[in-house]
């Protein structure tokens, strides 16, 4: 049998906990399983940056009682509720209310994640949550 790769002819792999280890992910998985889920979860760095982050100085100029941990709250609450409905199915799309960081605008404004249930490291089941552009 011609095989088109032989395990020595990886040159690298870039792993899941690779990706949490350098930011490129944040895993989330604690709060998570908090909401109901039962695998491990995490986030892009843009789906984080654009829907949890929050700083202080953005707390400062919003003048909002705004914290990471509650804007964290809220994907993982509306992801699991996605989920719940969506069951069975490999990817599934998901808004959330939240206050943009830019500006000095208060009012929460719609964004749209996605939801991928793959396989991780160890061929275990993971969750990503993205944003809709991201592969």
């Amino acid at each position: 049998m011609n095989k088109l790769f032989e395990a020595s002819d990886l040159i690298h792999v870039y792993s899941r906990a690779d990706a949490i280890a350098d930011g490129v992910l944040v895993d989330v998985t604690a709060t998570a399983r908090e909401a109901g889920f039962t695998v491990p979860v995490a986030m892009t760095r843009a789906a984080w940056a654009d829907c949890v982050e929050w700083t202080e100085e953005t707390d400062r100029r919003k003048a909002t009682s705004q914290d990471e941990a509650g804007r964290l709250w809220d994907v993982v609450w509306m992801a699991h509720r996605a989920a719940l409905r969506a069951a069975g199915a490999g990817c599934c799309a998901f808004e959330v209310l939240r206050v943009p960081r830019e500006g000095q605008g208060i009012r929460p404004r719609s964004a749209v994640l996605t939801m991928r249930i793959g396989a991780g490291d160890a061929g275990e089941s993971v969750i990503t949550i993205s944003q809709p552009n991201e592969d």
